[in-house]
């Protein structure tokens, strides 16, 4: 068991122990809160680019309409794989109403089928290996089974009638060509890839 007097002689050192704590405390400096705030914000900010580089640096796919001779853009729309879309005129020929209807893949733009109401110059009257013909409710032929690729598709916009593009189904809103790219001009179909902020 420890003695009094030993106890009283190692409190000396205890105080001086005590003593160098509070000191080097007391120079320890205090950290600027506007600086850790800084340093927070910049933290969190490199941390959300580095987790939206590959949401920007994504392309998208657009169908596009250029002019056919210069390659000019005239308008493009984004589209996913699968979906649909259909330009519909009257035949300049057999004076009837003809819709195509094509499918983006991913290689490019497939035509899937052609509906139209009259026999003549300028439609399909025999059917190759692997094509089918039915009839609709409202008396139209539609001719399917084509799953072709085309490459270029190209259009005369306007020479007789109007044509109508609808993209997703029949029963999206139609977009006048003769509007968008004017009478009389000769118009491509493309997929094209474009990054997120083009």
């Amino acid at each position: 068991m420890q003695s009094r007097a030993s106890a009283f002689r190692s409190m000396p050192v205890q105080r001086s122990i005590i003593r160098k704590s509070a000191s080097t405390l007391n120079n320890v400096k205090t950290v600027n809160p506007v600086a850790a705030a800084m340093v927070i914000a910049f933290s969190v900010a490199a941390a959300l680019c580095l987790c939206m580089t590959p949401f920007f640096m994504s392309q998208s796919r657009y169908l596009t309409i250029r002019d056919a001779g210069t390659g000019e853009l005239i308008a493009k729309y984004r589209v996913r794989e699968g979906e649909n879309f259909s330009i519909g005129f009257v035949h300049s020929v057999n004076k009837s109403p003809l819709t195509d209807y094509y499918t983006v893949k991913p290689d490019g733009l497939y035509v899937e089928k052609t509906v139209y109401y009259g026999f003549g110059a300028g439609v399909e009257t025999e059917l190759l290996p692997g094509e089918v013909l039915r009839y609709g409710k409202d008396h139209s032929m539609i001719v399917s089974g084509f799953d072709k690729r085309i490459d270029p598709l190209t259009y005369f916009v306007g020479t007789v009638s109007d044509h109508i593009l609808k993209i997703g189904g029949d029963d999206m809103p139609a977009i006048s060509l003769r509007e968008l790219c004017g009478r009389n001009r000769r118009v491509r179909f493309s997929l094209e890839q474009y990054r997120f902020f083009s």
